[in-house]
């Protein structure tokens, strides 16, 4: 392994996460924040929302009462005023449900004088949910998702129909309270409604797309499921207004900023990146080898939320799945690497944000018994990069703005 690459992409992913925390995106949005003279009732749902609700509680010096909702693992102990709550994700569990329920209740009998602070980020739509069908059809469905590689709006147009509190109807359980929305935002293009499948934003999805989605991926549903699928959603909500603060432009930017004081030239190739994660690996890898012959030190840089089919039944996650990818290609190229890490620090159901390779791993890996393509067809990323000491390994962030790859270059 190089070790001075390593280095390099250590701090850039140090330095990428570390500038889109949500602590001054929270503070900032609360500029615009006007209680009233009623309640303010916090409800702060996703991955990244005990630090955001940490920190409107710091800004905002107390609330009247509310609820966190946050991945297992991610509560980073008490709030002043708030329960704190742990639930499943990606999948809905029990704990989930009842969050949700504790949220339903502190919002009930509000008036107009009193007002919602809904801090949400990425991993709300499975933190915070009360279903309209059976628990265990609602996993199904996810898992079939998930598995078929649905992308994250594709996901939520179904989940908003099958939902008591998704696509704007969590907005319909406050009035007449209004509700203030501060969005950390995981999805490509920033949708306010695509956001945690928006609890509390007008939704701009159709039931035709839904129907269009649950055809796709040969979803099995029942009747009753199928029959929520043609329930709109609200299209119309007048005591809701959503600020979105934070994305993965600014962690992409973020990224460029740390490889440009390690002496790269940064190029952001796109922060809507959306494609297999090891189609995105390859071409990646392919981008430093057209660039071999360059004499400088480069940096490429993508954005966005890849996919993986699973067809295999190792453990992994995209990023570290992109990463492996790249692998092949730069074997032998001295000086390359391409890493890749999920902002949250947890790349799906692992301890791992991402993935590291560099010129070297292909041997290492040989060295090991172990071989690329065999890995990738069992979506075994995870196992063959611990063997290659190539795991990026954050613990959680309390941010979550998509993910970021980066191909170094060093020629200088």
């Amino acid at each position: 392994m190089d070790q001075a690459l390593r280095a390099d992409a250590d701090r850039i992913v140090r330095g990428a996460i570390r500038a889109v925390l949500p602590e001054r995106a929270v503070r900032r949005a609360l500029e615009d924040f006007a209680p009233s003279g009623g309640k303010v009732i916090l409800v702060a749902v996703g991955k990244a929302a005990w630090r955001m609700a940490k920190a409107a509680v710091d800004a905002l010096g107390a609330v009247d009462g509310g609820i966190v909702i946050t991945k297992y693992g991610h509560g980073m102990g008490p709030v002043p005023g708030l329960a704190c709550c742990e639930a499943g994700h990606p999948i809905p569990d029990e704990n989930g449900f009842a969050a949700t329920e504790k949220a339903l209740a502190l919002v009930s009998d509000l008036t107009a004088r009193d007002r919602v602070l809904f801090l949400l980020s990425g991993g709300g739509s499975a933190l915070f949910e009360k279903p309209l069908i059976p628990a265990d059809e609602l996993r199904d469905v996810t898992d079939r998702l998930l598995v078929g590689g649905a992308d994250i709006v594709e996901i939520n147009t179904v989940r908003k129909r099958l939902s008591a509190v998704k696509g704007g109807r969590f907005a319909l359980a406050c009035a007449p309270a209004r509700v203030f929305t501060v969005a950390l935002s995981d999805v490509l293009g920033d949708r306010p409604d695509a956001i945690a499948s928006g609890p509390a934003c007008a939704d701009s999805s159709t039931c035709d797309e839904a129907r269009a989605v649950a055809e796709k991926y040969a979803l099995r549903l029942s009747d009753r499921a199928r029959a929520l699928l043609d329930v709109e959603t609200p299209k119309t909500l007048d005591n809701a207004r959503t600020v979105v603060t934070g994305s993965v432009r600014q962690l992409c930017a973020a990224a460029a900023a740390e490889c440009r004081a390690l002496g790269y030239e940064p190029v952001v190739l796109t922060d809507e990146l959306r494609c297999e994660a090891r189609e995105a690996g390859r071409c990646l890898a392919d981008t430093l080898c057209s660039h071999a012959d360059s004499g400088k030190n480069l940096a490429f840089i993508a954005g966005g939320e890849t996919v993986v089919h699973v067809t295999g039944r190792g453990l992994g996650g995209r990023n570290q799945e992109l990463a492996l990818a790249a692998a092949p290609g730069i074997a032998g190229l001295a000086g390359a690497a391409v890493f890749s890490v999920g902002s949250d620090g947890t790349d799906g159901p692992t301890d791992a944000a991402g993935g590291y390779v560099d010129a070297d791993t292909v041997d290492a890996l040989h060295a090991a018994g172990l071989d690329v393509a065999a890995a990738l067809r069992e979506n075994d990323a995870y196992h063959a990069l611990q063997a290659a000491d190539g795991l990026i390994v954050t613990g959680p962030t309390g941010a979550n703005v998509n993910d970021v790859a980066v191909a170094l270059l060093r020629r200088q």
